[in-house]
């Protein structure tokens, strides 16, 4: 209830704003919708650290209702679907943050993690393959997925 409020009054302040600046000629309103949007997702990440993953769920709805292209959000999604245990959804919105970026480096860290969590260490080195590409210097999701991997699919909380 109080994830769809803050959503409402995100929207309520967005279209505000928008119209204040559009009319100013200031600002552009995609600008806006994509200072709110990142507003929005530092929040998320807040939630997520504090393991309040169906709230996480409930504002991450929205914003990919409002805004289908965000990649981060569809990211941050699957990441709570699957720390919620639902796998299914997890994949699909891994899947969508990477049909939008394919080279989204945390979509394919908890790709990867997922395909652990549900028995497919093939997919798993697939994944971490992809990341060695992307990152031959390495990067923080290479060595978070490695770890994943020795460690048999368990990750920490340390991550958030």
């Amino acid at each position: 209830m109080r994830a769809r409020i803050a959503t409402a009054i995100v929207a309520s302040f967005l279209a505000f704003v928008a119209g204040g600046a559009f009319a100013a000629g200031t600002s552009t309103t995609t600008e806006l919708t994509s200072k709110v949007v990142k507003a929005q997702l530092i929040n998320v990440e807040e939630l997520i650290r504090k393991e309040k993953y169906s709230d996480a769920i409930s504002v991450l709805n929205g914003i990919v209702e409002t805004n289908p292209k965000e990649a981060d959000a569809y990211n941050l999604l699957g990441y709570s679907y699957r720390k919620s245990k639902d796998y299914n959804r997890a994949e699909r919105n891994y899947k969508r943050a990477l049909g939008l970026n394919p080279d989204h480096k945390g979509a394919l860290e908890y790709v990867g993690e997922l395909y652990l969590e549900t028995d497919r260490r093939g997919k798993a080195e697939e994944t971490l393959a992809k990341l060695e590409k992307l990152c031959p210097s390495g990067c923080e999701e290479l060595e978070d997925l490695r770890k994943a991997m020795a460690t048999d699919g368990q990750t920490s909380k340390a991550n958030w």
